[in-house]
């Protein structure tokens, strides 16, 4: 029986950020068959999508934001938050991650506080980085202190490259598509993630910051495939008061956004607690169906017993997020191998 799930990497415009920014990726994202429908949609026609996909809560997060001021990371929140409570009207089905002006940590940590305690969101979803440039500076440890203080998550979202770096890293002997493809969804956009994750680490944020908290998307954008190689150079690095392995089992956890192969969850399982694992979608430039089919995929593949599954489909959220399936939603006869 498949368990409903709770997904956390599920994307979204507010008319505010989609309107103060424009790039490549906005251009593709508007020349993609229904995405625009989808992602300014928060009412019919996700919640019938959603029930296509098992899905009984979504966190929903602002789709790719090209660092967005804090006026316009206000009104976007807003607007987030006042779509969820149309919904809660009937049936509590969102919660919500706020996007914030990363380009400046003392506005980023203000209104993710603010977001948390008048807005209920659980926590936020950003680019993991301004333009070429991380966040590992002594500047963000205000945000990193807010975080752990209010005790919610920080979703490292993959960004955009700009137009420089993608000539400088991933041009070459083939046509533009092939670069853009490279920079971004199969390979670049993962491992500059993965490399961020690293550079707090060597900047001593995990030391600083120990109970902060943070989330991978997309099978935890390689790590888990490079852990024990971390591991075994980290001292290379100079010493750390906690080691690679102890942020990694402490600090972190990973979903399944459109990573849909059983393959790379037998090492996933071998080397991540599965208390660090949680499914999600990437919707909409994935289905949620898409997200099912993996799921039952996993559910016979004999890797999981019930109890990990349902940790992996919703509690280990629920959990870390400090949300609940309703339980009518649970009760649901779509959610649990619809009729």
């Amino acid at each position: 029986m498949t368990p409903p799930f709770i997904t956390l990497e599920e994307h979204w415009y507010s008319q505010a950020v989609f309107d103060s920014y424009d790039s490549s990726l906005k251009e593709g994202i508007t020349k993609w068959p229904g995405a625009l429908k989808r992602l300014f949609d928060a009412g019919d026609l996700r919640l019938t999508e959603m029930d296509h996909g098992n899905v009984a809560l979504q966190v929903i997060s602002h789709c790719a934001s090209d660092n967005p001021s804090l006026e316009v990371c206000r009104a976007g929140n807003d607007q987030l938050a006042s779509e969820i409570r149309k919904t809660e009207q009937t049936r509590k089905r969102f919660a919500g991650f706020a996007v914030l002006p990363m380009a400046h940590p003392g506005a980023a940590a203000s209104e993710l506080e603010r977001t948390v305690k008048e807005l209920g969101f659980v926590g936020a979803l950003v680019d993991h980085k301004t333009d070429d440039k991380f966040c590992d500076g002594n500047e963000y440890d205000i945000l990193w202190q807010k975080l752990q203080d209010l005790d919610v998550p920080i979703y490292l979202h993959p960004s955009w490259p700009t137009p420089e770096f993608f000539q400088r890293s991933y041009a070459g002997n083939y046509p533009p598509r092939s670069m853009t493809v490279m920079g971004g969804a199969m390979w670049g956009w993962h491992s500059e993630v993965g490399l961020h994750v690293l550079r707090l680490h060597a900047a001593g944020v995990f030391d600083k910051f120990p109970k902060l908290k943070i989330i991978l998307g997309h099978f935890g954008e390689m790590m888990p495939f490079m852990l024990q190689r971390i591991m075994d150079q980290e001292s290379v690095m100079g010493k750390r008061n906690r080691p690679f392995g102890q942020v990694w089992n402490e600090n972190i956890w990973i979903t399944t956004s459109a990573a849909y192969s059983v393959d790379p969850m037998r090492c996933i399982l071998a080397n991540t607690k599965v208390e660090r694992i949680m499914y999600s979608v990437d919707y909409p430039f994935t289905t949620n169906e898409h997200g099912l089919k993996f799921f039952e995929e996993l559910e016979k593949s004999g890797l999981v017993n019930e109890e990990q599954l349902e940790l992996i489909a919703y509690k280990n959220a629920e959990n870390l997020l400090r949300v609940k399936i309703p339980a009518a939603e649970r009760a649901n006869g779509h959610l649990n191998n619809q009729a």
